[in-house]
């Protein structure tokens, strides 16, 4: 079995509020939630490149488009 990479594609809506989730969990104590260490790895990952893909994360607006996204995201009624 090889190491081949796979490759992910999310819209940005998607992205912004995954890279949203994963650094909430990881100011969580991550044995509660995660109980195989080795999906830390993969976890701090993806969240590292959602970061880099995001340079607004401090902007002012952030939340204001972070919850515009949530809404998009949410199924209607």
């Amino acid at each position: 079995m090889s190491d081949s990479q796979v490759t992910i594609k999310l819209t940005r809506d998607e992205a912004l509020v995954l890279s949203h989730w994963l650094e909430k969990l990881q100011m969580t104590d991550l044995s509660r939630v995660v109980d195989d260490p080795a999906l830390w790895a993969p976890i701090h990952r993806i969240a590292g490149t959602l970061d880099k893909a995001f340079p607004g994360l401090f902007a002012s607006d952030y939340h204001e488009r972070l919850e515009a996204a949530r809404q998009r995201l949410r199924p209607e009624d």
